[in-house]
């Protein structure tokens, strides 16, 4: 891997043909990317999941806007 490839992956899977097969902001999201990311990073993929989800829509998975990382808020 050469220096930029993370963040074009990053940007895969966010904003990319990867960010429109996993539609963040729908319901199953989360779901959808770990289900893709498995078989690329098997055992690894539901913590990037959870920083990808974070990148695309601005919350981690299961916080929706009323609530910041720590809890309520």
């Amino acid at each position: 891997m050469g220096i930029g490839d993370a963040e074009r992956l990053r940007r895969y899977w966010t904003t990319g043909e990867g960010g429109l097969k996993i539609r963040w902001g729908t319901p199953g999201d989360w779901t959808r990317c770990v289900r893709y990311l498995s078989e690329y990073m098997p055992g690894r993929a539901e913590g990037y999941c959870n920083l990808l989800h974070r990148r695309a829509t601005g919350i981690y998975p299961g916080h929706h806007g009323g609530e910041n990382y720590y809890g309520p808020g």
